[in-house]
């Protein structure tokens, strides 16, 4: 996308200015990049929604609980950090652009995009689940099966409601930048 963004951007009068035939690819690559990475944050909010924590439900707590930790734990890494961290900065920079294309309600629908992910998504993640998350890796896995069922029941069903939260915000905030590109126009170089 920064190869992209680089061919796209020209001299004009000593100001750095857009070439208007780039606009409208850039305008494309950057809704398809805004799409993408939303699908992405849903896809993968929805699979803890509709496998994985049911499957650690009907586990044993105590493998429920070490498997819980090591997927909290191998989480941080980087093919999941552009998809949570970057989706808010790819729909801002589709807003952006189609604002500078002279398209605000598509822009106006990728910052609705963002707004919502922002609070619901990422905001709510850091303020509740990866607190929780964090609380659960500190907590040893109880030998006895009773106890440790007690700590995974206090966390799951918690933790799955707030995911569950994140799950729609993030298909809401998908919904809204794919919206956003269906009303956004072709923007065609000047003939002159």
């Amino acid at each position: 996308m920064i190869s992209l963004l680089v061919v796209c951007i020209g001299r004009e009068n000593g100001m750095i200015a857009l070439g208007e035939a780039a606009m409208p690819r850039l305008l494309v690559a950057l809704s398809i990049a805004s799409i993408v990475f939303c699908g992405a944050i849903f896809g993968f909010f929805y699979a803890w929604v509709c496998s994985t924590m049911w499957g650690l439900d009907q586990a044993d707590p105590r493998v429920a609980i070490a498997a819980m930790k090591a997927m909290n734990a191998s989480v941080r890494n980087a093919v999941f950090f552009p998809a949570f961290f970057l989706t808010p900065v790819v729909l801002v920079l589709t807003a952006a652009a189609m604002r500078f294309a002279d398209q605000s309600l598509a822009a106006f629908w990728y910052l609705a995009a963002a707004a919502v992910y922002m609070v619901f998504g990422l905001f709510l993640t850091m303020a509740v689940n990866v607190p929780m998350n964090e609380a659960l890796a500190v907590t040893p896995v109880p030998a006895d099966i009773e106890a440790a069922r007690e700590v995974w029941e206090s966390y799951s069903g918690r933790w799955q409601f707030w995911n569950q939260v994140r799950t729609i915000a993030s298909g809401v905030a998908l919904i809204l930048a794919a919206f956003g590109l269906t009303i956004s126009r072709p923007t065609a170089p000047k003939t002159v």
